[in-house]
């Protein structure tokens, strides 16, 4: 996996010196495939840099039921929301592949020495309020169909390779994953994803997926 950051993570808006700054004021640290990062709930005052590998981040219903909210990669910024406000974790992060990290345990301290990241990282989180804005409308106005493809599209964006024939995206997410981040059932993503395929848009095969037409997947996600 390469560290390099993602497009779009929280690191790529820092310069190299708020950067080096950073991991100066943390520690390294990694975890295992499926080893939980942080766990709902918990009390803690550090935050992790992402350097390598990617993460689920997902809450769970009070019956039990896993909502997968956001998958993150190299660059992310995870748990800036107990380090700020000193109460519990409001989500769990899982690595979906063995990650590696900088734990900085006096978070609001760097911000105070580094005003521009401060500022930056409040435009983040506003980014993120936006985002669960607009996945709350889609939960509203899609069918399973169009947010299973609105999720595809968002991992090709990220995490896709330029195949032939298409665009791959090769993602340790199992199906009951996907449904937990599409708000559908096992059963419904199944379907969506053979109505996918059927219509040609899609291929796919254990943890892959191979997109066909993107475009035509944008315009079935909308």
């Amino acid at each position: 996996m390469s560290p390099t950051p993602e497009p779009g993570e929280f690191v790529t808006l820092l310069t190299a010196d708020e950067v080096a700054a950073m991991h100066a004021a943390g520690r390294p640290r990694r975890w295992d495939r499926g080893a939980a990062v942080c766990t709902e709930g918990d009390v803690a005052d550090w935050v992790l840099l992402l350097t390598s590998g990617r993460v689920k981040v997902s809450s769970h219903t009070a019956t039990g039921i896993e909502v997968v909210l956001a998958v993150r990669g190299p660059g992310a910024l995870l748990g800036e929301f107990a380090a700020l406000d000193g109460l519990p974790r409001s989500a769990t992060v899982t690595a979906l592949e063995p990650v590696e990290g900088i734990a900085i345990r006096d978070f609001p301290g760097y911000l105070q020495e580094h005003g521009r990241v401060a500022v930056l990282l409040i435009r983040m989180l506003i980014g993120k309020m936006r985002d669960s804005d607009r996945k709350r409308i889609e939960y509203g106005a899609f069918d399973t169909t169009g947010r299973v493809a609105t999720r595809l599209v968002e991992l090709a964006e990220r995490y896709g390779e330029p195949v032939n024939g298409g665009v791959r995206v090769t993602l340790p997410l199992s199906q009951d994953e996907l449904a937990g981040w599409t708000g559908a059932s096992r059963e419904a993503v199944s379907k969506a994803l053979r109505s996918l395929r059927d219509r040609g848009l899609i291929e796919t095969g254990r943890r892959r997926v191979i997109i066909h037409d993107l475009e035509a997947l944008r315009r079935r996600a909308r």
